[in-house]
C-alpha cells in the first residue's frame, strides 16, 4: 500500500545521454566512481554529483583530482582538505534540508512519498514544500541559491532521461476528478501515445495530468487493467480533502500492477498544494514554476495535446505557440486542442491560434478535434 524507500538509480549508459563529451565527465553513482578510478586512474576535471564518498578516503588521498568538482559528496575531513589543496572545488552537503540540491537523478514516486504511512505531511514532498513556503519570501540569498542549484540539477537529470525520446506533452488542469469519463478518456490518450512509441510528459500533478501518466503506466497491460485501475482510484476522486488517501489509492494500483510503463511528470512546489501523481516513473519537480513550464513545453519535441482547461492551460497554449510562430526552437511542433466547443466558444483560443498561424509554417502543425479519442491520431498525423 505504501511506497518502499527509494533505491539508488543505476547510471545511464553513456551512449544514451546527450552532450556526450560533457556527460562523460559526470559521475553520478558510487559504482561509476569506482569504474572511473579503476579504468582511468584519475578524477581530474570530473564532476562528482551527490555520491557518498565517506568510504573512499584512501582513493581521494591518492588519486589526481586536479580541476575536479564535488557537488554534495559526503567525505572525510582529511579527504576534503586534500582534494581542496589540489585545486578541486568541494561543495559540501547542506544539512537539515528535506531535499538534496545537488541530486543527480529525477525523483521517483517512492522517494517523494516516502513515509506516506505516517500521513502526507511526513513525506519529503510535503516537507520540501513547507521549506519553500518558509524561505521563498525571506530574501535569503543562500535559500534562493539552493533552489536554483536544485532546479538546474533536475533539468540536467531530465535531459539525460529524455535523450533521443519522442516526447508528447499532455496539458490539462488538476480539477478533473477520478471516476469521470473525462479522466478515463485522458488515461486512454496517455496509453495510446505510449503504445505508439511516444514518451508522455505532463505537469506531474493530479487530474488530467495524473490520468495521462496513468495511461502510460497502463500501456504494457491489457485494456481491462486501465478500466479496473480507474475504478479503484475512484474511491478517492480528488486530492482534496486528503492527499494521503488520494496517494494511497495510487500506490494500491501500482502494487497490484507493478512494473508499468514509463512516463515523465514535471510538477512544481510553487503549486505545492497540488501533490505530484504516483504514476510518472520520473518526476522532475522544480521550485521555479517558470523554469518548469518552459522546460516541459520545450522538451515536448513531438507535440503537445491541450485538454480543456482554464487560465493555466490557455497560458500554456500560447507559451507553446510563440516559439512555433518564431521557429526559435527550430521546426514547429504539433499542437492539438481537444474539445471544439471549449476552445472556440467558452475560451476561444483556437481562433486566435489560427490567426497567428496564418501564412506561417506552424499552420500545418495545429489541429482542433472534438473528442479526446481523436487526439492521438492527430498527433501522429501532424508529426509524420
Amino acid at each position: 500500500m505504501y511506497p518502499t524507500p527509494a533505491q539508488p538509480h543505476p547510471a545511464q549508459p553513456r551512449s544514451a545521454q546527450p552532450n556526450r563529451a560533457a556527460r562523460d565527465r559526470e559521475i553520478e553513482s558510487l559504482a561509476e566512481f569506482d569504474e572511473v578510478v579503476a579504468v582511468r586512474g584519475t578524477l581530474a576535471q570530473y564532476r562528482v554529483q551527490a555520491v557518498d564518498l565517506t568510504d573512499r578516503t584512501d582513493v581521494l588521498l591518492t588519486t589526481d583530482t586536479t580541476g575536479a568538482v564535488f557537488l554534495g559528496c559526503p567525505m572525510s575531513a582529511e579527504a576534503a582538505a586534500r582534494v581542496g589543496a589540489t585545486g578541486a572545488l568541494v561543495f559540501p552537503p547542506v544539512p537539515d534540508l528535506p531535499f538534496d540540491p545537488y541530486r543527480a537523478f529525477a525523483y521517483t514516486p517512492a522517494e517523494l512519498f516516502d513515509s506516506l504511512g505516517e500521513g502526507y505531511e511526513a513525506t519529503p514532498d510535503a516537507r520540501s514544500y513547507a521549506w519553500f513556503q518558509q524561505t521563498k519570501a525571506d530574501g535569503d540569498i543562500f535559500a534562493s541559491m539552493l533552489r536554483s542549484i536544485h532546479d538546474d540539477a533536475v533539468s540536467d537529470a531530465l535531459d539525460e532521461i529524455l535523450a533521443g525520446a519522442r516526447v508528447v506533452g499532455v496539458m490539462g488542469g488538476h480539477a478533473m476528478a477520478r471516476g469521470t469519463e473525462e479522466y478515463a478518456g485522458a488515461a486512454r490518450l496517455g496509453r495510446d501515445l505510449a503504445r505508439a512509441g511516444f514518451t508522455v510528459a505532463t505537469g506531474g500533478g493530479p487530474g488530467a495530468m495524473e490520468a495521462a501518466n496513468l495511461g502510460a503506466y497502463a500501456a504494457p497491460f491489457d485494456d481491462g487493467m486501465l478500466e479496473e485501475a480507474c475504478r479503484l482510484l475512484a474511491k478517492a476522486p480528488s486530492f482534496r480533502p486528503s492527499v494521503t488517501d488520494w496517494a494511497r489509492a495510487a500506490f494500491e494500483v501500482r502494487e497490484r500492477w507493478p512494473d508499468g510503463g514509463r512516463s515523465v511528470g514535471i510538477p512544481t512546489w510553487f503549486y505545492g498544494h497540488e501533490p505530484p501523481n504516483a504514476f510518472a516513473a520520473h518526476i522532475a519537480k522544480y521550485f521555479a514554476n517558470a523554469t518548469r513550464e518552459d522546460g516541459l513545453l520545450a522538451r515536448s519535441n513531438a507535440g503537445v495535446v491541450f485538454l480543456p482547461g482554464a487560465a493555466g492551460t490557455v497560458q500554456e497554449i500560447f507559451d507553446n505557440a510563440t516559439p512555433n510562430y518564431y521557429e526559435s526552437r527550430g521546426e514547429p511542433t504539433p499542437m492539438v486542442l481537444v474539445n471544439r466547443a471549449h476552445w472556440t466558444e467558452r475560451l476561444p483560443a483556437w481562433p486566435l491560434l489560427t490567426s497567428l498561424a496564418r501564412e506561417r509554417s506552424m499552420a500545418s502543425r495545429i489541429a482542433l478535434v472534438d473528442r479526446i479519442d481523436q487526439a492521438s491520431a492527430a498527433v501522429k498525423r501532424l508529426s509524420a
